[in-house]
């Protein structure tokens, strides 16, 4: 039986516009038709930080051409649109060179969130363009929180609440039975809430990590791989006795986290996704590597690998 692989693409692997992704997808779809001819099941998610912020920015633009605001969810929408498209057509194309008979589908994807999670409290994911001072004091006076990014300026936050349901679960599960690879979950999925069977937007951005946890669990994935911007994790970074982790046991990985290991904007979430997935079932296998390392590293020649 072909092994499942969910294989969450990180920024480096898109671009930051739309002359860029489009040279960035194509050296993407490589690396995704390189596991395809191994013989693997796969379902493709992706970030959309840049490209998110960048539509939110043009659709604030157009608010003060007295038109309507457009809510973030139609946005994040909008981005599950036009990154997908790039990504199946690229994809299309590099089967089409290898002469492989293998269909791709994207999938608009709901991803319901509770909105009781206490993430709606306390807003953290940064999104849009970068703020002078004076930018943000005037978006907290209008009641949008504003943190300090990283000593590049400040931006607009909003919540991040974990995933509780994929709303095309069914459909994304009929389209991998019939031999399609799957592009799906796009920037953590359009948040939505069930508001006695009516699923309504909410104003957040969900990790995509986290949800692409949750897709692998869900199809029962042998393999969750989270593709990022180096080769292997490791414990005191950027600290003279810096270590690389080709592996680590959950109970490791649990280990690191509560010595505050893994930064919270960038490894933390990565290392407890693949926490949760390998938890969800038994032989569940974790891959945090390099694009370009992923079949290196599924072969377990590289990057770091978490098991139960």
């Amino acid at each position: 039986m072909e092994k499942k692989i969910v294989i969450a693409l990180g920024g480096n692997a898109l671009g930051a516009d739309i002359e860029e992704q489009k040279s960035a997808v194509a050296n993407t779809a490589k690396v995704i038709v390189d596991l395809v001819s191994e013989g693997y099941k796969l379902i493709v998610t992706h970030g959309n930080g840049p490209q998110v912020g960048m539509i939110q920015d043009a659709m604030d633009y157009m608010q003060k051409k007295n038109l309507k605001k457009i809510p973030l969810p139609t946005c994040v929408a909008m981005s599950q649109g036009y990154i997908g498209i790039d990504l199946q057509n690229a994809i299309k194309y590099e089967l089409y060179k290898r002469n492989i008979d293998k269909k791709v589908s994207t999938i608009l994807s709901q991803v319901e969130v509770s909105k009781d999670d206490p993430a709606f409290l306390n807003p953290t994911k940064p999104i849009g363009k970068f703020l002078t001072k004076e930018e943000a004091e005037e978006h907290e006076a209008n009641g949008i929180p504003c943190i300090e990014d990283a000593g590049r300026g400040y931006r607009a936050v909003v919540p991040s609440p974990m995933p509780v349901a994929i709303k095309e679960l069914k459909t994304i599960k009929t389209l991998l039975d019939n031999d399609h690879i799957v592009i799906t979950c796009g920037g953590g999925g359009i948040p939505v809430v069930n508001e006695n069977g009516k699923l309504v937007g909410t104003n957040a951005v969900i990790d995509k990590d986290n949800v692409s946890s949750l897709l692998a669990s869900k199809l029962d994935a042998d393999f969750l791989v989270i593709l990022t911007a180096v080769e292997k994790v490791a414990i005191n970074f950027g600290k003279p006795n810096q270590k690389w982790i080709s592996e680590m046991s959950v109970d490791e990985a649990k280990q690191y986290i509560n010595e505050g290991q893994f930064a919270k904007g960038s490894m933390l979430p990565k290392v407890e996704a693949a926490v949760s997935f390998v938890q969800s079932g038994n032989n569940k296998k974790a891959l945090i590597t390099l694009l370009e390392k992923a079949a290196d590293g599924i072969a377990g020649k590289t990057g770091t690998v978490i098991h139960s």
